[in-house]
């Protein structure tokens, strides 16, 4: 077992940024800031209900999901060439090469898109076109998982899944986003059997509005590989044991939670007592320009109102890696420069 010794708190900001990190819970699309937004809408001649971006940036203000995903959705609308889902990808790229990820995992909403008349093609070209030059240029491992919306029909995500399949060589996994409350998990356990038949990893939000029964049942009727959110677990004892023994990752996103008012403050954010149950849980920044941080923002956020050490940043950033789907030769690499890091931290202390 790799021993973590504690650092000198004003030491803390550092480490978090120079250690490599694992980002599993990004929906690229929630990476549109809104000077890009109003760029490509002027590209691409659509017109905002906003006059500038001053003022797109004031209508931030959520009081929960649904609300925050009515401005999603409408950001989103000036995204229409491959070229635009490329420079929406690779801005966000860029900022997680500055904080030092290693291997980022890709949500993308092609419903969002092809309701719209974008074709899938441009979609997903234009996003793998930019993972690829991720790895090449910045040295940042990356792959797509398509995300099926929640609040539309299975008939509408099966029919997706089916749209995508051309492209099956460009996205890993499959995933299900968009308004928890009143649509569980269950509801698409065809097209998540039909997404494992084929060899696709199998993912899905549950548990940051909606209830640890929606946890359970992606546990049992989707039978994902993680996660997401997952923070109201901690309300089901039985649940909580359960995770603690198989050790089923959580990508937790502790400001976008402060954001939606999943908790009033970060300061009552339950990260610190999954992690410290035994849960495997990771750090993630969901809708990072909605959501007011990168990665490696809500891990210093995050530490500061939690008072987390360096024990915690080295298990979180494990935690990121083992989770992560990329291969295990690569996994084992990042581990590797992880502990590298570590030991520096401690010798200069």
């Amino acid at each position: 077992m790799f021993k973590v010794h504690a650092i000198a708190p004003n030491r803390l900001p550092e480490l978090l940024r120079a250690m490599p990190k694992a980002e599993l819970h990004i929906h690229i699309e929630g990476s549109l800031e809104p000077e890009m937004i109003f760029a490509l809408a002027q590209r691409n001649g659509v017109q905002l209900p906003y006059p500038n971006v001053e003022a797109l940036r004031a209508a931030y203000a959520f009081t929960d999901l649904q609300s925050f995903l009515d401005l999603y959705y409408a950001g989103a609308s000036v995204l229409l060439t491959e070229q635009d889902f490329y420079d929406m990808a690779w801005a966000y790229f860029q900022k997680a090469k500055a904080d030092h990820v290693v291997r980022a995992e890709l949500f993308f909403d092609p419903q969002t898109h092809t309701a719209r008349g974008v074709p899938m093609q441009a979609v997903i070209e234009g996003l793998s076109r930019a993972c690829a030059d991720a790895n090449a240029q910045l040295g940042i491992s990356a792959d797509l998982i398509l995300c099926f919306l929640r609040h539309l029909s299975e008939d509408d995500a099966l029919a997706t899944l089916e749209a995508a399949m051309p492209w099956r060589k460009h996205f890993i996994g499959v995933g299900l986003d968009s308004s928890e409350v009143g649509h569980p998990p269950e509801k698409f356990a065809r097209v998540f059997a039909r997404a494992r038949a084929h060899g696709l990893h199998v993912v899905a939000h549950a548990g940051e509005e909606g209830p640890p029964a929606y946890i359970w049942s992606a546990l049992d009727g989707l039978k994902v590989e993680r996660i997401d959110h997952g923070v109201q677990a901690m309300h089901d004892a039985a649940l909580m044991q359960r995770l603690v023994d198989t050790q089923m990752p959580l990508t937790v996103c502790p400001l976008s939670n402060l954001k939606l008012c999943v908790f009033k403050d970060l300061s009552d954010h339950n990260l610190g007592r999954m992690l410290e149950a035994g849960v495997r849980v990771t750090v993630n920044s969901d809708d990072p320009a909605y959501f007011g941080g990168y990665l490696l923002e809500n891990y210093l956020q995050t530490f500061q109102a939690l008072h987390l050490g360096a024990p915690h940043a080295y298990r979180l950033a494990a935690n990121s890696i083992e989770a992560s789907f990329a291969p295990e030769e690569d996994k084992h690499r990042w581990m590797h420069a992880l502990k590298l890091v570590f030991q520096q931290f401690t010798e200069h202390d």
